[in-house]
């Protein structure tokens, strides 16, 4: 059988491989994305002995192998079940897909988190002071001023976390979710045609390839909004009166 053959004969079972990587990398960006922004306002303005649970989090995270991470969550959720399953827990931690969801997301909101972190430090003082002085409340200030620029700052860092989270998401596969790379490894212990690794690979540039040029189109526009938002105003001037 040749790799054309393969490809047409199993192309349903990698699209389901695809489907299955978009939502755990979107999912786990996702909830990282709604998490990072607190934790980093934390990490900028908190008192070190507040931020001292956070770092540690953020320094385990950051500091081990995703993999483990998923192991432990995974396999390691099992030495809990009875403390699990009084808590009503263990439906969602005997689930593979959620326990690397979960891994995946803990992980992301470290990096975000740190990413978020720089941003906001590279937000200049003197539009936070601007804000300041004409009566904008720190909310305000957090959400006009603060956070817009942090992530036009950050974006691009941000996308790279996404793209390696999405590449991260194959390790998947070792917990039995059938991502792409869940799925060649079926197709290929049935057709032992190595070539259906280079058609995963082919998927996974595609799809990099994609997130790229949306990223990209959203970062223009981002920065669009923040060049109008803040572009001066001149007052129009009264026209002269002619003098006599």
């Amino acid at each position: 059988m040749n790799p054309i053959e393969i490809i047409a004969q199993y192309w349903p079972r990698l699209l389901d491989g695809t489907l299955m990587t978009i939502k755990l990398t979107f999912l786990g960006a996702l909830i990282a994305a709604l998490v990072s922004p607190g934790f980093a306002l934390i990490r900028t303005h908190a008192a070190p002995l507040a931020q001292a649970p956070l770092r540690l989090y953020i320094s385990f995270m950051r500091g081990t192998p995703i993999l483990a991470q998923l192991f432990l969550i995974f396999y390691g959720s099992g030495q809990f079940r009875p403390i699990l399953q009084d808590w009503g827990l263990w439906t969602f931690f005997r689930d593979p897909f959620n326990c690397a969801l979960l891994a995946f997301a803990l992980n992301s909101t470290a990096y975000q988190t740190e990413i978020l972190r720089g941003g906001i430090m590279g937000v200049p003082q003197g539009e936070i002071e601007a804000a300041k002085a004409i009566g904008m409340t720190r909310f305000k200030t957090l959400r006009r001023v603060v956070f817009p620029h942090a992530y036009r700052i950050a974006w691009p860092a941000l996308g790279n976390e996404v793209i390696l989270l999405m590449k991260a998401s194959a390790l998947a596969s070792v917990v039995t979710v059938f991502d792409i790379m869940g799925r060649t490894r079926q197709i290929f212990s049935r057709t032992f045609d190595f070539s259906i690794y280079l058609w995963a690979a082919l998927i996974y540039l595609c799809i990099t390839a994609i997130f790229v040029l949306i990223w990209r189109q959203a970062e223009r526009r981002l920065s669009r909004h923040i060049e109008a938002h803040h572009k001066p105003r001149v007052a129009a001037q009264p026209a002269k009166e002619p003098q006599a």
